[in-house]
């Protein structure tokens, strides 16, 4: 709307007929409507408060931002809405005070958690009742966000740089333990056998502590540096079998009882051998230390039109609530001989190969992570199939299926 248009619509409104009078009010009418479908279709939220500090307008972008109906808030004190301010005392600024509140930023967590920046505009002079006030609101919450997201990137890279040189400083001197455990194996080898076997023993217990000591160097350099999967048409279930044999022993000594549940045929994916067979190993050995006393671990194989699923079942400790969102993280960990790698590991495999991971647990009940990896060459199911049919396929897969208990040495059968 043009400036002073009103006024001067008002000075001649004696002046003007009916007609007139008519066509003037109605240009006010299209301005009008023009003006709101502007301030309707902004992002940013757009509140106009009178002098004593009550709400007369808002915008929908305001109303989803502070949570409430402008035909219910018109009148109502604009600090129901936005409390973090004083707005009595903003009212009766003066010019100099006025030029202060030009922008500001606050925390809101009604109707949901955001940030909002916000800045004041006085509508006409200051300090006088029948003035007021435009506040424009822009939700800053995603910029916070990508903030925290590249401090948290820079934070990372300076902790990868870190690790990786200390891991490395760190794999020189345990290459050199363990050549010269071999020394000393050699020479254990000359005496007789009752010393050897009181000094083997020992030497058998450094050689693990420094294989222990290995592994988890080995774990955090393919967390900082992990490399692109070579993908190649492969079956699953012998790189399964590869990861039992070679948890064999641990599987004897945590007294751990493991079914596989495998059809007859199972359709190709196409992976990296070596980083899925990474992925089985570190979810076992993930579920076995879920079951310090023992237990069972189920391990089923199925396929659908689209996955070849790989279901994990234990019947551990499972996974309290308030650690469920964070298992995924790295170096979070409930569990005082892990490294908080392993599963960050298993989430970013799964992802380079195009997969996903399925998660159910209950506290005290058990934990089933499932991998779904996508076939080679995904089917098209027919939706006009029957409930027969489907029922018919279910019974066939059950009786083609086949179940086995491994448990200490059967393991590598």
């Amino acid at each position: 709307m043009k400036s002073g248009f009103l006024d001067k619509v008002i000075e001649r409104l004696d002046r003007l007929d009916s007609k007139s009078v008519q066509a003037q009010f109605l240009r006010l009418a299209q301005e009008r409507g023009l003006l709101e479908t502007i301030f309707q279709s902004l992002q940013e939220g757009v509140l106009v408060v009178d002098g004593a500090g009550k709400l007369s307008y808002a915008n929908k972008a305001a109303e989803d931002m502070l949570g409430f109906a402008i035909e219910s808030a018109v009148d109502k004190p604009v600090s129901r809405f936005l409390r973090e301010i004083d707005w009595q005392g903003v009212m009766k600024f003066d010019s100099a005070e006025w030029s202060k509140l030009i922008s500001r930023e606050i925390e809101i967590t009604y109707p949901r958690h955001r940030f909002l920046n916000f800045y004041v505009v006085p509508l006409s002079s200051p300090g006088k009742i029948g003035g007021g006030a435009v506040v424009i609101l822009r939700d800053i919450t995603s910029d916070r966000e990508q903030e925290a997201s590249i401090l948290e990137s820079e934070r990372m890279n300076a902790v990868k740089l870190l690790a990786a040189g200390v891991a490395h400083e760190i794999g020189n001197p345990l290459n050199a333990l363990n050549i010269h455990l071999q020394l000393l194996d050699r020479e254990i080898k000359k005496l007789s056998k009752e010393e050897g076997d009181r000094f083997r023993e020992l030497v058998d217990v450094a050689r693990n502590e420094v294989s222990r000591l290995d592994q988890i160097i080995t774990q955090f350099l393919r967390a900082l540096r992990p490399a692109k999967p070579k993908l190649v048409l492969s079956q699953v279930e012998p790189i399964l079998k590869e990861t039992l044999t070679l948890l064999r022993q641990e599987i004897r000594n945590r007294n751990i009882e493991i079914k596989v549940d495998c059809p007859e045929s199972l359709p190709g994916v196409r992976i990296d051998p070596n980083q899925i067979k990474q992925v089985f190993f570190n979810i076992i050995r993930n579920a076995f230390q879920a079951m310090p006393d023992g237990g069972k671990l189920g391990i089923a194989l199925h396929s659908s039109s689209q996955y070849l699923a790989i279901s994990f079942r234990d019947t551990g400790v499972g996974i309290a609530p308030e650690d469920f969102g964070r298992i995924f993280k790295a170096y979070h960990t409930t569990k005082e001989e892990g490294s908080g790698l392993g599963l960050m590991i298993v989430q970013r495999i799964i992802q380079d190969h195009g997969g996903q991971i399925e998660l159910v647990s209950k506290p005290n009940e058990g934990t089933r992570f499932t991998i779904l990896l996508p076939l080679a060459e995904r089917r098209v199911g027919l939706l006009t199939r029957g409930k027969e049919d489907m029922a018919g396929e279910r019974q066939k897969k059950r009786e083609s299926g086949r179940h086995r208990t491994i448990k200490g040495e059967e393991a590598s059968s």
